[in-house]
C-alpha cells in the first residue's frame, strides 16, 4: 500500500533528527572547566586602629592676669598677638585712694616711730633713778610695759606702711613672663574687679594641639599615644607630638574629653588658634583582616566567597565589616580563622561552583 503524505513527511523529519545527532560535536556535552581563582587563608592579626580629629594650637602655658584688687580702670595697652617682656607694664587702676592710704601710712608710722622714743626715755630715766633708789619699782615697770607698747605700735605701723606699698603695687599689673597677648579684656574706663580678667598671655615654652575626643576613643588610645598634626589648610606643615594630659572630666555639653598634645618644634606655621587634624594608630588586639578584592555583595549586605578545599567549591557568606579602607577589611563576625576565601574573580561565581586555585596570598 502506498504511504500518505503525513507519514513520508515524519519519517523524513525522524532521519534529519538522526543525521543531526549523529553530528552533534561531543565538545558541546563536556562539563565547563573550574574557574580560576586566586584565594587567602584568614588569619588574626594584630590591627592598628586609625583615629583622625579635628583641634586646635594652643599655648602650652597659657596665663589669665589679673588684678589682685578692684577699681577703675585707667589703662590697658594690651592688643591681640603683641609680644611682652617680664616685667612690661600692661594695664593700670586709677590710685588715688590707694596713695591716700601710703600717705596715712607713713604718717602713722611717722607718729609711732615718735612714741617710741618718748617711751624709751622714759623707760631710761626710770630705769636709772630705780638702780639709785628714786623711784619705785611700780614706776619702773609703768615705763618698761609703755615701751613695749611704742615697739609694737611700731611694729604695727611699719606692717601697714608695707601693706599700702603693695596696694600701691597692685594698681599696675605687669607680665610675669614673656609671652604673646592671645585675649584682651575690659577697657580702659572700666570698673574690675579683683581676678577679672584682663588679658591672656601665651608663655613662650611650647605648643599643644588641643582635640575634643569621645569617650570611647579615650579609653581606646593607650597613654603617650604619638599623633601627626598637620594644618588643615597646608596639610605639607606637620609636627609630631604625643599625648600630654586628657581632662578629667566630659564636657558638659559635648560630652567629649579634652586631649592636649604636646607638640616637639612645631613650626612657625602653626600659629596659636590655627585648625589642624590630628591622626594616631592604636593597636586593637588580633582580628581578622582581609584584602579588600574579597568583599562582595549578598542580599544587600557585606558577603565574601569561602573556598572549601576537599571539594574544590565556592559558597557565599555574609559577614560583618568593622571597618574598611582601600587596602583591607576588618571583619567583625562571619569568618574564623584557618577559613580561605576568594581574592579574585570574586565577580564571576555562582554557589557551588567549582574553582581552580591559582596560588594564595597573605
Amino acid at each position: 500500500m502506498p504511504m500518505r503524505p503525513l507519514n513520508i513527511a515524519l519519517v523524513a523529519a525522524v532521519a534529519t533528527l538522526l543525521v543531526a545527532a549523529c553530528e552533534r560535536d561531543p565538545v558541546e556535552d563536556t562539563p565547563p572547566a573550574p574557574r580560576p581563582v586566586r584565594t587567602t587563608t584568614v588569619e588574626k592579626r594584630e590591627q592598628l586602629t586609625p583615629f583622625t580629629f579635628t583641634g586646635r594650637i594652643e599655648a602650652e602655658d597659657e596665663v589669665s592676669i589679673a588684678f589682685r584688687i578692684g577699681g577703675r580702670l585707667l589703662s590697658n595697652n594690651t592688643r591681640l598677638g603683641d609680644r611682652v617682656q617680664a616685667g612690661q607694664l600692661l594695664a593700670q587702676l586709677e590710685s588715688q585712694n590707694e596713695a591716700n592710704a601710703l600717705r596715712q601710712a607713713q604718717a602713722a608710722l611717722a607718729a609711732a616711730q615718735g612714741q617710741l622714743t618718748q617711751a624709751r626715755n622714759h623707760f631710761e630715766r626710770q630705769q636709772t633713778l630705780l638702780a639709785q633708789g628714786w623711784t619705785t619699782r611700780a614706776n619702773f615697770e609703768a615705763a618698761t610695759q609703755a615701751q613695749q607698747t611704742a615697739q609694737s605700735q611700731l611694729d604695727m605701723a611699719e606692717a601697714q606702711l608695707n601693706a599700702a606699698h603693695d596696694q600701691v603695687g597692685f594698681t599696675e599689673l605687669r607680665a610675669d613672663a614673656p609671652g604673646k597677648v592671645t585675649e584682651t579684656g575690659p577697657a580702659a574706663g572700666e570698673v574690675v574687679q579683683a581676678g577679672q580678667t584682663i588679658a591672656k598671655i601665651a608663655r613662650q615654652d611650647g605648643r599643644d594641639a588641643v582635640f575634643d575626643v569621645p569617650a570611647q576613643l579615650v579609653r581606646a588610645a593607650p597613654a603617650n599615644l604619638q599623633v601627626t598634626v598637620a594644618l588643615t589648610d597646608d596639610p605639607a606643615v606637620t609636627a609630631q607630638g604625643r599625648v600630654r594630659q586628657v581632662a578629667a572630666q566630659a564636657n558638659p555639653v559635648t560630652r567629649t574629653f579634652e586631649v592636649k598634645v604636646g607638640l616637639t618644634d612645631p613650626p612657625a606655621a602653626m600659629r596659636l588658634g590655627a585648625t589642624v587634624v590630628g591622626r594616631a594608630e592604636a593597636n586593637s588586639g588580633p582580628m581578622i583582616g582581609i584584602p579588600a578584592t574579597a568583599l562582595t555583595r549578598m542580599n544587600q549586605q557585606p558577603a565574601v566567597w569561602v573556598f572549601d578545599p576537599s571539594a574544590n567549591t565556592v559558597s557565599v557568606r555574609n559577614v560583618d565589616v568593622l571597618r574598611f579602607d582601600q587596602a583591607q577589611v576588618i571583619v567583625a563576625q562571619g569568618l574564623d580563622a584557618g577559613e580561605i576565601v576568594v581574592t579574585a574573580g570574586v565577580q564571576a561565581l555562582h554557589q557551588g561552583q567549582k574553582v581552580r586555585v591559582l596560588g594564595s596570598g597573605r
